[in-house]
């Protein structure tokens, strides 16, 4: 990732978001805003910030804006916009560009305007919570095809103190464990600090713990009934 170039345009609060997360992980990122105060805030923890109108076709080039690999578009409630940027770039030829869509008929406008990676922040942030309130035990997941995902789950109070043999999670369930997360306390200048380490690749004899994050996979149905079961 160190090698490639990001370029986000629109730092509120998801693009800062994007744009820190890019950086820490190596990544040579350059914001683009309007806002002088939101580009001033940034400045020190990026490559590159930069104060101008991203519909402006020479302020970008002003900018190299073509030695980026990822252009990610993630200005917020200014529809016209993001369609205006969108439109731009595709007209310079930027190689991959990514973009913000509020709901369902904007994602099909830039669909028809032949961008492919379209991101849906508050919707998806809207599944998760709804996913969570039916779930209580459930921490994350990541959706794969056919109905399946990688979830992670607070440890259901029955399997508590049995080891994984015991519990025989493939066989009786039809889920895979892939880690467990644990809470450890260690000692920090005199203080005891809680925090939670991956244990590795666990085996027939690990016991689970109370307050263990178990990280599954398998299909949606089998972790809600698996977690239902044994609560």
């Amino acid at each position: 990732m160190s090698a490639e170039k990001f370029a986000v345009i629109g730092i509120g609060n998801f693009g800062r978001a994007i744009a820190l997360s890019l950086s820490r992980k190596g990544a040579e990122v350059m914001v683009i805003d309007t806002n002088y105060e939101r580009i001033d805030q940034i400045s020190d923890e990026v490559s590159y910030a930069v104060t101008l109108d991203a519909t402006d076709k020479r302020a970008l080039l002003s900018q190299d804006i073509l030695i980026f690999d990822v252009v990610i578009i993630a200005i917020g409630s200014n529809f016209e916009q993001r369609l205006l940027c969108a439109a731009v770039l595709m007209d310079l030829g930027i190689k991959r560009i990514v973009c913000r869509a509020l709901g369902h008929n904007q994602r099909m406008i830039l669909e028809k305007m032949g961008i492919t990676e379209i991101l849906s922040p508050e919707d998806e942030a809207g599944k998760t919570l709804a996913r969570r309130l039916l779930n209580p035990n459930m921490i994350s997941y990541l959706d794969l095809s056919d109905d399946y995902c990688v979830m992670e789950v607070l440890a259901p109070k029955l399997i508590c103190g049995l080891t994984l043999g015991k519990i025989d999670l493939r066989d009786k369930y039809k889920l895979s464990l892939i880690t467990i997360k644990r809470d450890f306390t260690e000692q920090k200048s005199g203080k005891d600090i809680h925090e939670q380490h991956v244990i590795g690749v666990p085996d027939t004899k690990t016991i689970i713990q109370e307050k263990d994050t178990l990280v599954l996979f398998g299909k949606n149905r089998d972790i809600e009934k698996f977690v239902e079961i044994n609560n």
